[in-house]
């Protein structure tokens, strides 16, 4: 069966290579993606030295990572802990945090791309972070003798009729893990359906990421927003929200928009440009700061890795990718700063955040039919704002651990 996977991956790569390259998603580091280690950033280990290969496919695994990716470092101070990503936006990320020495482009699944960074990594241990599961990266690895790990690992949904439909290709695959860290028990009986060994529950690493620290832009912001003027955050927003949460949302409120996918920022700004309200990209603003941003007008985040500490502007937080029901996302990191948090109804992605955040009627869900109402009612009523801010906070709070859980199941297999 995994020769038939291999072929049928090789014949969809050639088919959609014009449009990968035309697109230019994929065409940043396509020399790693085949293959070819980055030898002159990329060191080989030192004789002795142990490696350990931690994959965060983009931004949200990054960020979740980051904290045990330090612990690592602590707990192993003379090893290399590297992380590759698969997405460009996850690359600048993990460089920031890491160092771009630490990171490099997650392998193709073809067996040369594989082997050639497990030949020149000689990694002691592999840490997936969430579902990453490749059938030739994990045939290689078990090939290779290198044990594999999962930490807050999750079958969703979505991808669970997957993943039974194809259980004879999975079970001698996922039956070769070290260990795996499920965050819900939910998600630790459906791993252990498809053959995971050592399944235990560890709960989710999003919460232990804590909220960042102020930066210059927030700063400069801060100082530039017209006081008493409501800020709405717009977070992670998709293709279509932009323009329906334009139409939605009241204009006495200043409008911070972040789409999540940075090729879209020019699509935005056109957008912004046909609206006709004030409107300005922060990449611009920030060269040149101006005081007196007010009510109706719109600040375009058009650069990565810097909405998390924005939120701390925010009246309400909005987190997109909900209401056009394309699965959500990650609510935590404004909810962590305290703030009001309301996401669309198609939360699929984030169900067990959010259901969490629910339980404890820490969070709004609005349809966009209703999100106006509700927003004005945050905005009339900011005490009902804050208390639902608080419990946010709290229930984020009382959900971490995640992190020390995965350390003390990860370092005997490679201290023992």
């Amino acid at each position: 069966m995994l020769g038939l996977y291999s072929c049928l991956l090789t014949a969809a790569l050639l088919l959609s290579l014009p449009w990968w390259w035309l697109g230019g998603k994929h065409r940043e580091g396509w020399r790693e993606r085949l293959g070819a280690v980055p030898r002159g950033r990329l060191r080989a280990p030192a004789a002795g030295q142990q490696v350990l290969w931690v994959h965060a496919v983009s931004v949200g695994e990054v960020l979740a990572a980051a904290p045990l990716v330090s612990r690592l470092r602590e707990a192993l101070p003379g090893a290399q802990v590297l992380v590759s990503t698969t997405t460009r936006t996850g690359q600048s990320v993990a460089r920031a945090r890491f160092g771009a020495g630490a990171v490099f482009y997650y392998p193709a699944d073809f067996a040369f791309a594989v082997r050639a960074f497990l030949r020149w990594l000689r990694p002691s241990l592999v840490i997936l972070v969430e579902s990453e599961f490749w059938p030739r990266f994990l045939y290689e690895c078990r090939r290779a003798r290198v044990p594999v790990a999962v930490v807050n690992a999750r079958i969703s949904p979505r991808s669970w009729p997957r993943y039974r439909r194809l259980l004879a290709l999975w079970r001698p695959l996922l039956g070769t893990l070290a260990c795996v860290e499920a965050q819900t028990e939910r998600d630790a009986e459906r791993l252990r359906f498809l053959g995971a060994p050592r399944v235990a529950v560890g709960g989710n690493l999003k919460y232990d990421v804590r909220p960042p620290g102020a930066t210059p832009l927030l700063a400069a912001l801060r100082a530039a927003l017209a006081p008493g003027v409501p800020v709405l955050v717009c977070g992670s927003t998709l293709a279509g929200e932009e323009e329906l949460l334009l139409r939605t949302l009241p204009r006495t409120a200043i409008l911070l928009l972040a789409p999540r996918h940075p090729e879209r920022f020019p699509e935005v700004a056109a957008l912004l440009a046909r609206e006709g309200r004030p409107w300005v990209r922060l990449s611009s603003w920030r060269r040149q700061p101006r005081a007196g941003v007010g009510a109706g007008s719109v600040l375009l985040l058009d650069s990565v890795g810097e909405l998390a500490p924005l939120y701390a502007l925010a009246t309400v937080a909005i987190v997109g990718g909900g209401f056009l029901h394309a699965g959500g996302h990650n609510p935590l990191e404004p909810a962590a700063l305290g703030k009001a948090v309301v996401v669309g109804p198609g939360y699929a992605n984030f169900f067990e955040i959010v259901q969490t955040l629910r339980a404890g009627n820490a969070i709004a869900v609005a349809r966009l039919s209703e999100l106006r109402a509700e927003i004005d009612r945050l905005l009339l009523h900011p005490d009902e704002a804050a208390l639902l801010g608080r419990r946010a906070q709290a229930l984020c709070a009382q959900s971490a651990g995640a992190t020390e859980r995965a350390l003390a199941t990860l370092l005997p297999l490679v201290q023992g």
